[in-house]
């Protein structure tokens, strides 16, 4: 027997959190259930307890438009998941959440018009099955089973300790020892300053250099309205519209001034490292601003610890492990006793869940996005993915107000399917990549290039990633979501 839901939620993370949300308030009597592989809530806060795990992300921004953010702009991971559970607690989301509910198939019935999910309990290896009108896959885009590890010769010849960050021993002890972490990016420059308090050295490796920006863990602006005791949703307001248009004002320069952008966070670096440090090395990526993200130092402690000469930054090639630690294509040898590899995460596109129309199986190459949220052909379905270089939670607002919009129309004029169709004049629209590599670089994402659907050459067949765009797009263009506003979505 299925469990009959309305609309049903794959991921207790961030996204799937927020979708509930606002499903509880657009349709109070719909019935909805949120699916979670895991035995907790939060998502990428779940399964992240490496030292120091905190946001890359300011937190008015990051946190809900519908739920002040308290706290310091920057937060730590438990911060954030206290956070959520505080939502879900006012919007009583949790007789709706069922842990440890491995989603393992979906198949779109033409006749029935609705979805049915298969699901494995982990903790019983109980088989379940449930039925939905509505499919929303709140799953984020990376696997949260496996972190991407590259494979370097001897790694099994080392004697000392191999960790991922994304899969952090409880009892990992790097008191006194000799750490190197192999990576650069924000998880890599986390670590490295918590760990290094207490480990002997820490070594930061990377292939190649990443971009910094040092931000306050509390906003100048956040302080300065302290005194004024303003109510909590205008202090989160003015504190998220301060925040986008910073962000609005560094995209812009990463667009129309690369290189007076580049030299600013250069400069910043040097201020930061002793008289002398050879920042053009170790800290002067070949890379455009913004092409990859650029990861936020709270308050500058990377810098610090380098400074300290607790830890230290190695730029360079490996050749492979040995017992004692890693030789580099240099000649030079690092000595650990622990190593990190902070390498990076793997992609995985509506959490890996192998879809089927009619039991026929869905190759989702062969389909473009619609609006970076549903897919062409594939009925009743969304998904939400965030911003790259805006918040996450900004996107995922506008998806959750979107994808209720078209729900709440669907509900008033009596409609059951909901598909984006590609109409007969946009047939031969060439295919591009889901993101383009010019623009966006990450390694995560050029991995799954061939994973991921395709993208068209115009709108709405693209991914506006730009939230001061996508913003008025979705507020405007579409503001009851009659059909003739926009024909690719089609009803019946």
């Amino acid at each position: 027997m299925a469990h009959l839901v309305d609309v049903l939620i794959v991921g207790a993370g961030v996204s799937g959190i927020g979708a509930a949300c606002h499903l509880r308030r657009n349709f109070p009597n719909g019935t909805f259930a949120i699916l979670e592989a895991m035995d907790g809530i939060g998502g990428t806060w779940w399964t992240h307890r490496y030292p120091g795990a905190r946001s890359d992300s300011d937190l008015f921004t990051y946190g809900y438009s519908f739920k002040p953010w308290r706290g310091q702009s920057i937060a730590t991971a438990d911060e954030i998941r206290h956070y959520l559970d505080e939502v879900i607690a006012e919007n009583e989301l949790a007789p709706h959440i069922h842990f440890q509910h491995q989603v393992v198939s979906a198949n779109w019935s033409s006749e029935d018009k609705r979805w049915t999910v298969q699901v494995t309990r982990s903790d019983t290896g109980e088989t379940l099955s449930y039925s939905a009108q509505f499919l929303w896959m709140c799953a984020g885009y990376y696997d949260h089973r496996q972190g991407y590890t590259p494979q370097w010769p001897g790694m099994q010849d080392f004697e000392g300790q191999i960790v991922h960050p994304q899969h952090w021993p409880k009892d990992l002890d790097y008191s006194d020892k000799r750490v190197v972490v192999i990576g650069s990016g924000a998880t890599a420059a986390t670590l490295i300053p918590n760990m290094a308090r207490d480990a002997a050295h820490i070594t930061m490796l990377q292939r190649s250099p990443t971009f910094f920006a040092c931000e306050p863990w509390a906003h100048p602006l956040q302080e300065q309205l302290q005194p004024l005791n303003l109510p909590e949703d205008w202090m989160h307001e003015i504190m998220r519209r301060a925040f986008i248009a910073k962000t609005d004002e560094v995209v812009r320069m990463a667009r129309e001034h690369n290189g007076e952008l580049r030299e600013f966070l250069m400069q910043e670096t040097r201020n930061r490292l002793p008289e002398g440090y050879d920042v053009d090395t170790h800290f002067n990526p070949s890379y455009r601003p913004w092409q990859q993200r650029i990861a936020v130092i709270p308050d500058g402690d990377l810098f610090a610890a380098i400074s300290s000469g607790k830890a230290s930054v190695v730029t360079d090639t490996i050749a492979h492990f040995d017992a004692t630690g890693i030789a580099l294509d240099s000649g030079q040898h690092l000595d650990a006793d622990i190593i990190v590899t902070a390498t990076g995460f793997n992609m995985q596109f509506l959490g890996g869940v192998p879809f089927s129309l009619d039991g026929q199986p869905v190759d989702f190459t062969q389909h473009m996005t619609w609006r970076g949220l549903m897919v062409q052909g594939i009925p009743n379905m969304a998904h939400t993915i965030g911003y790259f270089r805006y918040s996450w939670t900004l996107r995922a607002d506008l998806v959750s107000d979107l994808i209720c919009r078209v729900l709440a129309h669907m509900r008033d004029n009596g409609l059951a399917v909901v598909v984006p169709t590609l109409e007969a004049a946009e047939a031969d629209m060439p295919r591009e990549p889901w993101t383009d590599p010019n623009t966006v670089s990450a390694g995560y994402m050029m991995r799954a290039q061939d994973k991921l659907p395709r993208q068209g050459s115009r709108a709405p067949w693209q991914a506006p990633w730009k939230h001061m765009h996508e913003y008025g797009t979705e507020r405007t263009e579409l503001p009851a979501l009659q059909p003739q506003a926009d024909e690719t979505l089609s009803y019946r």
